[in-house]
């Protein structure tokens, strides 16, 4: 906390340049040089404060989210169940395997363990690189292991650490994007403020540490910012070659850290494919970023052991049949306005007709079904049936997985970032429309390049990339909350380049007849200043109080529960249970599991599905039958969820079984005309009532406040006993 004092503080002394010193931006034409070079000592400055200041701020968010973490959890004092227990739902699985992979006797063994696993799923022995990205938590294992620092810095704290280390490659990739947008490093230091002062829309890294988007999105903006770079008009060969060195680079870390980066890379190849139709970039240029993706997913596909679902995703199937149309339709960009868009009215449709094709064609020949939940979940949300599929609901009823909240615009206006954001983008999007329009009215003969010069309207593809980038991705962020966190990183960089760079303020000033290089310096530089300053004065009392804010981890009868199992229960014992639950089971006692919350497997839903009618109306027969196919020794029965109040009727995991099952819902409210009453009591009430048959078939061992513990009776063994003579 006090290293964040200081680093605020310190920066708050200096505002930077004054506003008579600032020039125009740091590529402006020089007025001393090098003798040996172009660049000015102007030019130089501006590098290095800039540098300087990406830096710090990247360096300040780091520091803010983990005081936060320390300040809410009192993270340094608890016991280590406790922190472990703080690593909630699917965070505590993919923690457990950098356990294991530290716990192992050396790393061969280790990694031998991961791919020949068979304590995540009972009675299977799976392999976790193949089905899980966690990479991640290999690399930072093994990383541990040799680097000299396990005597004063505990394997946790380097695992928290360098996920919040990763929060300063986010901000400086957005400062970089406006920076390279914008021509200055005053966008860059805007981006970077409203992306710390707008924490709650813009990550959740600091309660969620361990999920895959906080390790993916770092990347994946780091990855926006080398496409940036890498469009910027005229860069030289060698320059794109290493700026394409990086957008490999990054996209393949994104690739691997999170199992969603297809459908994350297909919205970016669609915007490829977008600004490529509509002649914003060089064949060249597509190709190359086609490329760049492809690759990436495919060295991917090798890591993860021939990951069917990556070679069935859509993204490939598509950029395939983007490429290979691409090049049998020479004639594309030719022709009159009319002529063009026909051209391309018909690409677009033997693209999408030859995409769907080609990857109903490969799920076929790969009998793939691991991504099926997700388009029917995709399918059902945008209004296509009714569905009472499990899966699917199981994601249409998660908050996450519903529309943006209409509080999150209310929170972005708050921090001055909505406004400049939609004035920017309203702009510059009438701007691509008329770009567009003229690029189509072009007849693609030799003139045409002539021709793009004395044109009134005119837009760099760097600028036509981000933009619709940002529209795509927030389109995305609209319809699915989670993904907001791809939108609002990006959304702070896009605005700070409305308010800092020549295209917005350059219209404006046209259309009331004052557009000056005076006016223009002016208005850039001023206007960012006072934004800052007035967010300083505003927001600086607030995050003083807080980060001064503490809280303390309570949750005792987790821990209880946890500490029971690690003393009471066979090391092998397996559990059944809440995927939410047993993922921390795992990972605090190394008990072997039935389910868990890594969703992207066919047979795993199937079994979640089963194991979960131990909250339905079933027979205590039936329950124990299912517990018992799965090898379940022990199931952990949680009020929160039989008796659940969280969400409404219709959206209770108990409801979602009981659709599923055909069974009419419980408490007041209409059921479909073809649901029929259950025949059995719900298994979650009755077996408390310790009544045959529960009682014959399952044993109570332990009890607290939230949960219940019962262990299976292996009654056919018994009987056979009796029956011996």
């Amino acid at each position: 906390m006090t290293a964040l004092r200081q680093r605020k503080g310190s920066k708050g002394k200096d505002p930077g340049p004054s506003i008579q010193n600032l020039k125009p931006d740091c590529t402006a034409e020089p007025r001393e040089k090098f003798a040996t070079g172009g660049f000015s000592w102007w030019t130089i400055l501006c590098l290095m404060t800039g540098s300087i200041v990406g830096v710090s701020l990247g360096l300040l968010c780091c520091i803010y989210v983990a005081t936060l973490h320390e300040n809410d959890l009192w993270f340094s004092n608890i016991k280590e169940v406790e922190r472990e227990i703080s690593f909630r739902t699917e965070c505590g699985l993919y923690y457990s395997y950098y356990k294991q992979m530290l716990k192992a006797p050396s790393i061969q063994q280790g990694l031998y363990e991961l791919i020949h696993d068979n304590t995540t799923e009972s009675k299977r022995t799976i392999n976790i690189l193949q089905r899980m990205n966690i990479y991640q938590e290999v690399f930072l294992s093994i990383l541990y292991r040799v680097l000299p620092i396990q005597t004063y810095l505990e394997p946790i704290y380097f695992y928290i650490y360098t996920v919040f280390a990763l929060q300063t490659v986010y901000v400086i990739a957005l400062f970089i994007t406006s920076w390279l947008l914008s021509d200055s490093w005053l966008a860059g230091a805007l981006s970077g403020v409203w992306y710390i002062l707008n924490r709650v829309d813009t990550t959740r890294v600091e309660f969620t540490i361990s999920l895959r988007e906080n390790w993916s999105i770092p990347f994946f903006a780091l990855q926006v910012a080398a496409i940036t770079c890498y469009l910027r008009p005229q860069l030289k060969p060698i320059h794109q070659r290493v700026v394409l060195w990086l957008v490999f680079v990054s996209t393949f870390c994104f690739c691997l850290t999170w199992q969603f980066n297809q459908f994350v890379l297909l919205v970016q190849a669609l915007i490829i494919f977008t600004l490529d139709c509509l002649d914003f970039f060089t064949a060249e240029q597509v190709v190359s970023l086609y490329l760049m993706q492809v690759l990436s997913l495919l060295l991917v596909w090798l890591l993860q052991f021939c990951n069917s679902m990556i070679l069935g995703s859509l993204v490939l199937s598509f950029i395939v049949s983007a490429l290979f149309i691409k090049h049998f339709q020479t004639g594309l960009k030719t022709g009159g306005f009319a002529i063009r868009v026909g051209k391309l009215a018909l690409h677009t449709v033997l693209v999408l007709t030859l995409t769907f094709t080609i990857n109903y064609s490969a799920k076929k020949i790969l009998q793939l079904k691991s991504d099926e939940h997700i388009f029917k979940f995709i399918k059902a949300k945008f209004g296509f049936g009714a569905t009472r599929d499990f899966d699917a609901s199981l994601y249409l009823c998660e908050e996450a997985f519903g529309l943006l909240p209409l509080d999150t615009f209310e929170r972005l206006a708050g921090t001055v970032l909505l406004y400049p954001y939609l004035c920017t983008l309203s702009v510059l999007f009438i701007l691509l429309l008329l770009v567009a329009l003229s690029n189509l009215s072009l007849n693609g003969s030799g003139q045409a390049s002539g021709e793009r010069e004395d044109r009134t309207f005119r837009m760099r593809p760097d600028v036509a990339y981000n933009l619709l980038h940002t529209v795509f991705f927030g389109l995305l962020a609209f319809s699915t909350m989670r993904m907001k966190y791809l939108w609002t990183g990006h959304m702070c960089a896009f605005a700070a380049f409305g308010v800092c760079g020549k295209e917005v303020w350059s219209l404006y000033l046209r259309v009331l007849r004052c557009n000056t290089k005076t006016m223009m310096r002016l208005i850039r530089y001023s206007v960012p200043i006072v934004i800052l300053a007035f967010l300083y004065y505003k927001f600086w009392p607030r995050l003083m109080e807080e980060i001064s804010e503490l809280r303390e981890f309570y949750d005792p009868d987790t821990v209880e529960l946890m500490e029971w199992i690690r003393l009471k229960t066979p090391k092998r014992a397996v559990f059944a249970g809440s995927m939410q639950l047993l993922a921390g089971i795992k990972l605090c006692t190394g008990r072997v599991l039935t389910n868990h919350p890594h969703y992207e497997d066919q047979a795993l839903r199937e079994r979640t599905r089963q194991v979960y009618q131990i909250y339905a109306r079933q027979s205590a027969e039936e329950v124990h039958k299912v517990l018992g196919s799965v090898g379940a020794d022990y199931i952990v029965l949680e009020d929160s969820i039989c008796y659940e109040r969280r969400h409404s009727r219709g959206c209770r995991l108990r409801d979602l079984l009981d659709l599923a099952n055909g069974h009419i819902m419980d408490g007041p409210g209409e059921n479909e005309p073809d649901l029929i009453p259950a025949s059995h009591p719900r298994f979650c009430e009755a077996i408390k009532t310790d009544m045959p048959p529960y009682s014959t078939l399952f044993t109570r061992v332990f009890k607290n406040k939230t949960f219940h513990v019962y262990k299976l009776k292996k009654i056919k063994k018994k009987n056979k006993a009796e029956n011996a003579p």
